[in-house]
């Protein structure tokens, strides 16, 4: 998911770098706030939440990864743009960049963690609880398109890698399972009557 430093002979986007990811961030994070203000009433304030928080995240996924990390990196020559994803699972990965330094895999993991957390709070009823599997297959599907377009769009100086769909899928599950733990423990702790009325259940 990391950029790819190349030479001299084909233009990439001129827009990018952590500033632009940090304002989309922000941005984004300002319209899914009124959407759950607005929401609220109709959902219940936790799903409400659950929701807009998932929606924030699934967008903050798509900056950090589909957002060149160095702002204008330059050019890509022509017979260097990549042709078809890296199969080399688990092979070396460089450090992240700037405001997300340390080692990629890590990143790329802990990057679809709060997706997978907020779609297992919004789905995790008694009746439903099963759905939170379904946003691991979603959100592995989303990591797997993410990955195509880095190789369709060479533009976007960025690296296709069948590792990062594991690290990223790996991250899902991760989350999918601490949203699970958060809604069983409301119930075990006599707050699961609570958890269905605010939820609008």
């Amino acid at each position: 998911m990391l950029p790819r430093r190349s030479g001299y002979a084909r233009r990439v986007v001129s827009i990018g770098g952590p500033w632009v990811m940090l304002l989309g961030a922000a941005g984004s994070f300002a319209v899914c706030a009124l959407l759950a203000a607005s929401l609220r009433r109709r959902l219940g304030r936790v799903r409400a939440w659950s929701l807009a928080l998932l929606v924030w995240s699934i967008v903050v996924i798509g900056l950090v990864t589909l957002v060149p990390a160095n702002g204008a990196p330059g050019i890509i020559p022509a017979d260097e743009a990549q042709t078809t994803c890296s199969w080399d699972l688990g092979g070396p990965a460089p450090d992240g960049f700037w405001i997300f330094s340390g080692g990629q895999r890590l990143l790329n993991t802990a990057l679809f963690v709060p997706a997978g957390v907020f779609w297992a709070v919004l789905v995790a009823r008694r009746r439903t609880w099963w759905l939170a599997g379904v946003g691991v297959l979603l959100l592995a599907a989303y990591s797997a398109g993410i990955e195509r377009t880095q190789l369709e769009l060479a533009r976007l100086d960025r690296a296709c890698d069948v590792t990062d769909v594991v690290d990223n899928t790996t991250g899902a599950v991760i989350g999918v399972v601490i949203g699970l733990f958060l809604a069983a423990s409301a119930w075990a702790g006599g707050r699961g009557r609570a958890w269905i009325r605010d939820a609008g259940r």
